[in-house]
């Protein structure tokens, strides 16, 4: 059966139930406090940094980030001032984003956030590795959506105690995912992660990325609902979860089809795919 459904067949009015059934987190003081600064024709350095060093996570976080593979070209960052330099304000601000979000997850049982939290993380630094080989991806565009895109999860579990019940099963696979997502609590993670990312003000191109990156059409649908740049951070994300499940032995999180058409659209070969492979695998070290 094909269990497939068109995310965009919500209507207005369906949107706004889902506004109503689901509560988003909060706006944290501390991501408008770095969106202020981030905004600015000159934003300061120190004032960020002053901002991230006032949270432990953050700093830890900032420093790490900076020095990965998609940053750590230069000698390593021993300091969070060190550390907003080379990151710049947008992924400053995904660093607070992220840390905030996890903050919002405390509630909800430790080991599978954590598990979670690790998941997500490898695979936006090695999403944001892979972009750099794309000519016109921004790496940190693709850092922020792989990062973001499954956002909703956490925040369906906080709103829906039988979440992780009804669809534990299905987290490990995507594509039957959704319809049980409607099927049971009225909207899906996509739509709520969109929610979520217009909300806390991610760019509006992550947000029409997570907005569409189940839907069954997503490589057929126009430019003026879903720009040629938002699909490419959804197929080079489809690449990285694919290279990540051969090197580590798992499931891939989405089917063969999808893995097919990323490839197609991004002009990729088979031996493209291998050097990825290799690529991430020295990534994840």
């Amino acid at each position: 059966m094909n269990t497939a459904v068109d995310t965009r067949s919500l209507t207005h009015s369906e949107l706004e139930e889902a506004l109503a059934s689901v509560r988003i987190p909060a706006y944290p003081a501390t991501v408008a406090e770095v969106m202020r600064e981030a905004q600015k024709d000159d934003p300061q350095v120190k004032v960020l940094a002053r901002i991230i060093s006032s949270d432990v996570g953050m700093s830890a976080l900032a420093v790490k980030l900076a020095n990965s593979p998609m940053f750590g070209n230069g000698g390593p960052v021993k300091s969070v001032q060190q550390a907003v330099s080379r990151l710049g304000t947008s992924n400053i601000l995904n660093v607070v984003i992220a840390v905030a979000l996890r903050n919002t997850t405390t509630g909800l049982p430790a080991d599978l956030m954590e598990r979670f939290w690790a998941r997500t993380s490898t695979l936006a630094l090695a999403t944001g590795v892979l972009a750099r080989r794309h000519m016109g991806i921004s790496p940190d565009a693709a850092y922020t959506y792989a990062l973001f895109h499954d956002a909703a999860i956490p925040v369906l579990m906080l709103n829906f105690p039988n979440y992780a019940e009804i669809c534990g099963e299905a987290l490990h696979d995507p594509e039957s995912l959704i319809p049980i997502e409607r099927e049971h609590f009225n909207c899906d993670h996509a739509v709520v992660g969109w929610l979520l990312a217009r909300s806390w003000g991610l760019p509006p191109l992550i947000a029409s990325a997570i907005r569409y990156h189940h839907d069954p059409e997503v490589y057929i649908l126009p430019e003026k609902e879903l720009p040629s740049s938002a699909l490419a951070l959804i197929a080079v994300t489809v690449i990285t979860e694919h290279a990540i499940a051969d090197l580590t032995g798992t499931a891939a999180p989405v089917g063969s089809k999808a893995f097919e058409n990323a490839k197609m659209f991004l002009g990729s070969s088979d031996a493209d795919i291998d050097e990825f492979r290799e690529l991430i695998a020295a990534a994840l070290v």
